[in-house]
């Protein structure tokens, strides 16, 4: 069993890294574990021998599928990294890991610049207030542009992304940075403006190149200037004309970065490893430790409204949130945690809030992707995998059964398409769902049900990239074989108007009846905004027990659907008032009565159905743009923007999911195998009334629609 290296909390640092699919993500990644000395040779994603991304299916994609978490050291400091998908269909695992993470390295393509992906991180990352640093990767490709991509993070990021460095040549001749704080030149290859020269691991420091000095002294004052701006201090030196010391600048842009006042801004080519070890230097220089974050809080449980904190202290009791679940077949379940406070040991037991439950930790690993070191103890500041913690979900706390505390837990985007699933012989039916259900424990974002008409296990996610790469997961992990029905969109429904109504259950069947009468009132609400049940009845005629049933049947009826057997949502339904007998109601007639009621209602509300809409953002050559714009069109999509982006032309637009399904095979057709593309839902809205009958009346034939 290994020793635990210790590091001081203030030279931990537990970050991420985070991109759009295809920036260079995971080969930074690699680039860092072979500086801090953790591998010894970096693995190349078309080979398909990453460190990272260990999955069969992640090297025959060339994407990552799955976060992987590491530990290195670098300059005396323990950088505990997290490795991120790319692709927006696997935004769980970034939703996830930003929940446990105290900072961020943002990479973008020097090429394709800020693209979908890399908003939807940033937004994500400004909800938990993370510090983030910008990685501008991938300068030596053709059509690399250091200044674009930097305005573009100015102006869809942030306004106070900053450069600390520019780049030394351009494209193929790119060979190193500018230091702008040291005001020297770091250069990887021999010969400045060489591309034939040889590369090196440690750069060579130069003078910087006379062509680049007026460049880089503008854009130095401008570093100088917004650092300074953020000190008073160091301000009034600046405006004395005085400037301020390298040590007293360094130390300002650590707690203006920390606050995120400003966001550094660095460059580099991570597949020739140029400007590795400076995004290295910075990781430890710029973004926080672990004391450097406020305590995080949370409630004590069975309190609503208590608040209680934990400072990250190993002295203070335990704190830990469990941010990923993984099934190894070596070891069984795998509760990933963060640790916020406390230690843990084997043997240690803990206490899990939402489960009601204390159990055991058999065993503490630290993880290098899939491969573990096990270790006996560990305290805060740590990211490591438990055995013994069964009861744990993704977003569950573990703490101190003597001082309870309950984190928020996580919140997932809800899948918009599925597929149904159903095994070659009924004898491996028992075997799917077990597997379907492992697999949605260590998605959030993949969520499964039984259809007992037809006999199938039917499989939600997030596109049909996250359903082929799950369904594939299930025939090589689990060995099923699987009959699979064609992706259908996950459409719900919803009323245009408010109505009132009165329901009455009554039912006699010797001895004692059943009776219960309810006034509801349903009204439609903006979209997103759910269900919402709210209680408006008088006591006097409505007891308090008949409440929570008659929420119940509202909520369940509302799940099943009502027109198209889809579920209900963005209404709020009211409970009025009712009526009720001393001797013959009782809390199921409530229910039933509840139920009825609702879908009396939505039926009469003028009742209407939603699809997903999906933000498309396309890569094409210019030469098949108009192809490509119009065929939106005919999937009654609509172009928001056409920008240039390098060498391709990038179309923004919506366009519904029914009609986007199979579009990377028709894009590869109107554009040879050069276009690519990103899906990434938007919203809810009204499907056209046309439509809208073909898709209930086929829901009604396959008798999906309940008759009740």
């Amino acid at each position: 069993m290994a020793k635990k290296k210790e590091s001081p909390i203030k030279k931990v640092r537990i970050i991420g890294i985070f991109a759009h699919v295809d920036a260079g993500k995971t080969t930074t990644s690699e680039a860092i574990l072979y500086y801090t000395g953790r591998i010894h040779r970096t693995g190349n994603i078309d080979d398909g021998d990453t460190q990272l991304d260990w999955m069969d299916q992640e090297r025959e994609r060339g994407i990552t599928i799955m976060s992987a978490a590491t530990a290195c050291h670098w300059q005396g400091h323990r950088i505990n990294l997290i490795d991120t998908p790319g692709h927006i269909d696997f935004t769980a695992e970034v939703v996830r890991s930003i929940r446990v993470i105290d900072g961020a390295v943002i990479v973008l393509c020097a090429v394709g610049g800020v693209e979908p992906q890399t908003e939807s991180v940033w937004m994500h990352a400004n909800r938990e207030n993370l510090a983030r640093i910008i990685y501008i990767n991938k300068l030596d490709r053709l059509g690399a542009d250091f200044e674009r991509v930097a305005g573009e993070a100015r102006e869809r990021l942030t306004p106070n992304a900053i450069p600390l460095q520019l780049p030394i040549g351009r494209e193929g001749e790119f060979t190193g940075v500018v230091d702008l704080l040291s005001q020297q030149a770091l250069v990887w290859r021999d010969g400045v403006g060489s591309p034939t020269g040889n590369l090196v691991d440690d750069p060579v420091v130069k003078p910087i190149p006379p062509a680049m000095q007026e460049r880089a002294a503008v854009a130095r004052a401008a570093l100088l200037d917004a650092i300074c701006e953020t000190d008073d201090v160091l301000l009034k030196q600046r405006l004395a004309g005085d400037e301020p010391d390298m040590a007293a600048l360094q130390s300002a842009l650590r707690r203006a970065t920390i606050a995120g006042e400003l966001t550094p801004v660095l460059c580099g080519a991570s597949r020739n490893r140029i400007g590795v070890q400076p995004l290295l230097d910075s990781i430890v220089s710029y973004l926080p430790a672990p004391v450097d974050m406020a305590p995080i809080l949370g409630v004590v449980p069975g309190s609503a409204e208590e608040i209680t904190e934990r400072a990250d202290d190993a002295d203070a009791p335990l704190c830990a949130a469990a941010f990923k679940i993984v099934t190894d077949p070596h070891v069984g379940h795998l509760t990933w945690v963060r640790v916020f406070s406390g230690q843990l040991k084997v043997g240690q037991t803990v206490y899990n809030p939402r489960a009601d439950v204390e159990e055991r930790v058999g065993r503490i690993y630290r993880m290098h992707a899939n491969r573990r070191e096990q270790v006996d103890h560990m305290a805060a500041s740590d990211v490591v995998a438990l055995v013994g913690v069964k009861s744990a979900i993704t977003g569950d706390t573990l703490c101190d059964p003597d001082h309870p505390i309950a984190l928020e837990t996580f919140k997932f985007p809800d899948p918009v398409i599925a597929v149904a699933l159903k095994a070659a012989s009924s004898k491996e039916q028992e075997k799917l769902r077990q597997a379907v259900r492992r697999l949605c424990d260590e998605d959030p974002t993949l969520i499964e049900h039984f259809d007992p008409e037809t006999e199938e296990e039917v499989l939600s996610g997030m596109g049909e990239l996250h359903l082929e790469v799950a369904v594939e997961r299930l025939r090589r992990e689990y060995g099923l074989s699987l009959h699979v029905s064609p992706p259908q969109v996950s459409y719900r429904e919803t009323v245009r108007r408010a109505l009132e109504i009165t329901k009455a259950y009554k039912k006699q069947s010797g001895g004692h009846g059943h009776f219960a009468e309810v006034d509801l009132r349903i009204e439609p609400l903006e979209r997103g905004e759910g269900v919402v049940f709210e209680d408006e009845a008088p006591r006097s005629e409505f007891p308090e027990e008949f409440v929570r049933p008659t929420e119940l049947g509202v909520r369940n009826a509302l799940e099943k659907g009502v027109i198209a057997g889809y579920p209900v949502t963005d209404v709020r339904v009211t409970l009025l008032g009712g009526k009720f007998h001393e001797v013959d109601s009782a809390s199921m007639d409530f229910q039933i009565a509840g139920s009825m009621a609702v879908r009396q209602v939505v039926r009469q509300a003028n009742p209407a159905l939603l699809e997903p809409v999906m933000h498309a953002d396309i890569n094409v050559g210019e030469d098949h743009l108009g192809v490509v714009v119009a065929d939106i069109g005919r999937r009654r999509g609509s172009v928001s923007a056409m920008n240039v982006r390098g060498q391709l032309r990038n179309v923004n637009g919506e366009v519904p999911l029914a009609e986007a399904r199979g579009y990377a095979t028709d894009l590869r057709s109107l554009t040879q195998g050069r276009g690519t593309f990103t899906l990434e839902f938007r919203r809810y809205d009204f499907v056209p009334d046309s439509i809208a009958e073909r898709v209930i009346k086929q829901r009604r034939e396959e008798g999906k629609v309940s008759k009740r």
